[in-house]
């Protein structure tokens, strides 16, 4: 079992940023694939962004430009860095990690194990 401590998140007006870190507290991530989900009320979940542990990153449309994911595995944690951002990105944000695996980044049934969620709210 793997538990994923995520944190950052809050309030921010359209343009600003903010930083959210998952980690996994006593548990080497080297071998995992990093991803973050969100879930904005009503919808389902979509997929943001990914890095595999090799290093490749995927992002979405929506956030290229915007968004950058990265990982550390000496501290055992992955972090997304959200730039510009929009009133559309309002959403609970999730991390999830899998086993590194050549399926699609994109597919959340591949992930194994998911944060708790921290809400990213957005004013216009």
């Amino acid at each position: 079992q793997v538990r994923l401590v995520e944190s950052g998140g809050g309030l921010v007006q359209a343009g600003g940023s903010l930083r959210l870190s998952c980690a996994t507290p006593g548990k080497s991530s080297r071998y995992y694939d990093w991803a973050w989900f969100r879930q904005a009320p009503g919808k389902d979940h979509e997929y943001v962004a990914a890095i595999r542990s090799s290093g490749y990153i995927l992002r979405a449309d929506s956030v290229k430009g915007r968004f950058t994911i990265s990982r550390d595995n000496a501290k055992n944690t992955a972090s997304l860095q959200m730039n510009s951002l929009k009133f559309e990105d309002t959403a609970i944000y999730y991390c999830a990690v899998r086993n590194t695996s050549l399926s699609p980044l994109t597919y959340t049934d591949t992930y194994e194990y998911w944060g708790q969620g921290t809400q990213v709210t957005v004013s216009s």
